[in-house]
């Protein structure tokens, strides 16, 4: 197992910042995902790493060396693309050990790393396949094969499973979590899709215009937030957050901001599960009921500002109603509206 520490790390494209001094450690054998929207240097920081880019700043060690001028071959890293790429022309088998033979592995070492691969990912009988005869899932368990086989103690993924339909990207989200505590990889996972971060990482690393917007557990992005930004951007319904300003000043039913920060500059943030619905309370009027089953969305309208309540199960409520808005004791959380950081809340 191998750590992956970046210190100090900057890319630039002429004057622009892609990265921008972004410092952050993978442990050896966890599961880190690079979140964040379209454009915020995840991939970029995923391609400095791989050695595919060269950083205009800063260090990258990977299992204790600096790796921040080596060539890829020289990393230790395995990497797996978006669009798997595949060989057309080459079987299922010559895919997966087409790096060894780069390498000029021995024909007895290829054919055991093979069977191995092809036997965890469940392959065997789909070695004589060209890529063109497989499913999309198929294809990725190939560009897994050729990770595996690498034997690299690092391993590199740049948004794998994006072009999957979503009931195998639940699958495969869990096979390639499994591969990654069973083979003690360390891995490093590109994403734009926070339930892919939340529900596979051991840290999330939520990135924003080339710089770390937050960094932690996934229970520690979703229920204490640093940022406007991250309490928005984590969570689905996302994290309703309210400026004081925006309400009548005489409303008394929403909590008081702390003493340290003014009404003024005050945003009460609230995720939806504990958004109470009831008599009394904050007037607001429903804008719309999303009925999911085991729950319902209820998106009300409080004056300009618009909140979403989640509820389990089905409740009576209908658009253009009245109802009271409640924040539990507990579970507010306070933003200063200048800054965008977090005041207090939940601990």
């Amino acid at each position: 197992m191998a750590a992956v520490e970046l210190r100090s790390v900057t890319k630039l494209w002429g004057e622009t910042r892609a990265v921008d001094g972004i410092s952050f450690r993978v442990e050896p054998g966890h599961l880190v995902a690079l979140l964040g929207p379209s454009g915020c240097g995840k991939s970029t920081t995923l391609r400095l790493i791989a050695g595919l880019e060269e950083a205009s700043e800063g260090v990258i060690h990977i299992a204790g060396r600096d790796v921040t001028h080596a060539p890829p071959a020289n990393r230790g890293i395995a990497m797996v693309f978006q669009n798997y790429a595949l060989f057309p022309h080459l079987t299922v088998a010559e895919n997966i050990i087409f790096g060894l033979r780069v390498r000029a592995l021995d024909k007895a070492e290829r054919d055991a790393r093979l069977q191995e691969a092809a036997a965890i990912l469940g392959l065997g009988k789909l070695l004589e396949r060209k890529p063109s005869q497989l499913s999309g899932g198929q294809q990725q368990r190939v560009a897994l094969g050729r990770a595996i086989v690498a034997r690299a103690p690092v391993c590199l993924m740049d948004e794998p499973l994006s072009n999957l339909d979503a009931q195998l990207r639940v699958e495969m989200r869990r096979e390639i979590r499994d591969l990654q505590r069973r083979l003690g990889i360390t891995m490093v996972y590109v994403t734009h899709d926070q339930v892919e971060a939340m529900t596979m990482a051991d840290q999330v690393i939520l990135m924003r215009e080339g710089r770390i917007e937050q960094d932690g557990s996934p229970a520690d992005l979703y229920e204490r937030p640093e940022t406007i930004f991250v309490a928005r951007f984590v969570g689905a319904p996302p994290m309703n957050v309210t400026p004081l300003a925006g309400l009548a000043a005489a409303e008394q039913a929403w909590p008081a901001p702390p003493d340290s920060l003014p009404r003024e500059r005050a945003a009460l943030g609230v995720r939806a599960e504990h958004l109470d619905i009831g008599e009394g309370g904050l007037p607001a009027d429903i804008v719309a009921v999303e009925y999911l089953g085991a729950e319902t969305l209820v998106e009300a309208s409080i004056g300009t500002q618009h909140v979403i309540a989640r509820r389990p199960g089905k409740i009576a409520a209908r658009q253009g109603e009245r109802i009271g808005l409640h924040v539990p004791e507990g579970a507010a959380h306070w933003f200063d509206v200048s800054s965008g950081r977090r005041v207090s809340g939940p601990s």
